[in-house]
């Protein structure tokens, strides 16, 4: 089974990184720090123990969560938000490419505008300029 209202098909396996996403979520939901098997359980799908434990593992290897010892197991919780989760697999990304600048120079040349403008404001320290668009492609 999968998550409802992710739109995979219900025949196809999940890749480990949609996987570890849909574990995020249920993780961010609970507002505290939870158990593997609180996750398990409030996952939309059938998961077992041991692949809710790999991913939270996998996870906080990453640095996307964070764990403290509760008797034998842990409690789980988000280190960031989903946002800073996507952050983390770019950063991930970029570290493993030999050419970091020109890997860099591609990315910046292949921004929007609104997303240029907003990468200045913040490398600046200041404010988007008021009526800034949405985030998102631009014509």
């Amino acid at each position: 089974m999968t998550q409802a209202g992710d739109g995979a098909d219900p025949g196809r396996r999940r890749g480990q990184g949609e996987l570890e996403a849909a574990l995020f979520r249920v993780l961010g939901r609970a507002g505290e720090p939870v158990t593997a098997a609180w996750v398990q359980e409030n996952f939309e799908g059938e998961l077992a123990y041991s692949t809710v434990i790999t991913i939270l593992s996998r996870l906080h290897e990453k640095g996307a969560v964070t764990r403290v010892r509760d008797g034998r197991s842990y409690r789980w919780t988000p280190a960031a938000d989903g946002a800073g989760l996507a952050a983390l697999r770019m950063r991930r990304v970029l570290d493993r490419e030999a050419d970091r600048d020109a890997v860099l120079a591609s990315f910046v040349t292949a921004l929007s505008p609104h997303d240029e403008q907003l990468i200045r404001s913040l490398l600046a320290g200041t404010e988007p300029p008021p009526g800034t668009p949405p985030s998102g492609r631009e014509g």
